[in-house]
């Protein structure tokens, strides 16, 4: 349950890290059903500026024709939806933007600098869930004056948290504060955080910790108060004893993979000798993946961190919501079908 005063105190601290003006276009692609998408019309209302929707993120032509038409000036999108646009659409047509803020999945070095070098634009990421109106933190382009410069990002955070927003780095299990740098759970204290869950106390009781909503996110916070997400608490797999992040390897792999696309998704599915095992969930072909194993051997990864061949399955399009984040429960079906199949082949 979000109340106007929720979304009203989380428009109002993004525009004081990202103003608009009345000479502001913002371009808003994201369903209205996704708190991201419903951020931007109020976002834009409430400052004064011109917004400008198109029902379907996927049509890349449609969305560089209307950038370009309507001159806009701020874009939302998912990098799911950016990889779209760097393949279909003109330099020129985003020529007027001078923001390109992502959301809902992480955004990587690889896509934001691909996507500079077409459109002399670097993405920007932010970090928000439903629950917190939506956004938590935001990176910023950076401010820059005479004998001055405040950097609005480092390379692999999504930013500051927000004026008035509070993100506190704890152990997930005692809920203590651990050190600067020092990953943990991320929990959240703000005028955004939610009201609760309609109808179930149950699921709101859980959901808080002493006043703050918990993300069940794990992430770090630097010494210059940067946000790094490291993963979802939910996925990791505990093998042998230890907890292994799927998006740390999904990570070092599609940097060993040296592809713009996203073309891993990693899961954990049982496994009678160690508990759990990797499943990855590719879009490279047979032939592909030795190369790209042979680098991720000299990542120095520990080795239960380095999936086998047999692990991975080709899949010729990674499943994604409507939202444009990864489809991680069809993501877990097919992963479960392929070593359900494995096994009765054994």
């Amino acid at each position: 349950m979000l109340t106007h005063g929720n979304l009203q105190s989380n428009c109002e601290a993004i525009a004081q890290v990202i103003p608009l003006g009345h000479r502001d276009r913002l371009l808003g692609v994201l369903p209205m059903f996704h708190s991201f998408g419903n951020l931007a019309l109020w976002f834009a209302v409430q400052q004064g500026a011109a917004v400008v929707f198109h029902p379907n993120p996927l049509d890349a032509v449609a969305v560089g024709e209307l950038t370009a038409l309507h001159r806009a000036t701020i874009l939302l999108a998912t990098p799911t939806f950016l990889q779209l646009y760097l393949r279909r659409c003109e330099p020129g047509q985003f020529g007027s933007l001078r923001v390109v803020l992502t959301g809902a999945e992480r955004l990587t070095d690889t896509l934001a600098d691909a996507f500079a070098d077409k459109f002399g634009i670097r993405p920007v990421q932010g970090y928000g869930c439903t629950e917190c109106s939506p956004a938590v933190a935001v990176s910023t382009p950076g401010y820059r004056a005479a004998g001055f410069f405040q950097a609005g990002t480092h390379r692999g955070s999504v930013g500051r948290p927000l004026p008035g927003v509070v993100v506190r780095i704890v152990d997930p299990e005692t809920k203590q504060p651990v050190p600067v740098g020092t990953p943990g759970l991320v929990l959240v204290r703000g005028a955004n955080v939610m009201q609760g869950y309609l109808g179930r106390d149950d699921l709101t009781a859980a959901a808080m910790h002493d006043g703050c909503y918990v993300t069940g996110d794990i992430g770090k916070v630097d010494e210059d108060g940067f946000l790094f997400l490291t993963d979802r608490l939910s996925r990791f797999s505990k093998i042998g004893g230890e907890m292994v992040p799927h998006g740390t390897v999904e990570d070092h792999l599609q940097e060993c993979a040296g592809v713009e696309e996203r073309a891993f998704a990693v899961c954990g599915v049982p496994d009678a000798k160690k508990g759990e095992r990797l499943m990855v969930l590719t879009t490279l072909r047979d032939e592909q993946l030795p190369e790209v194993l042979r680098q991720l051997a000299a990542h120095g990864l520990p080795a239960l961190f380095v999936p086998r061949r047999e692990q991975f399955v080709w899949f010729e399009v990674l499943p994604v919501l409507g939202t444009g984040k990864l489809d991680l429960r069809a993501v877990k079906e097919r992963c479960l079908a392929a070593a359900v199949g494995q096994a009765d082949a054994e």
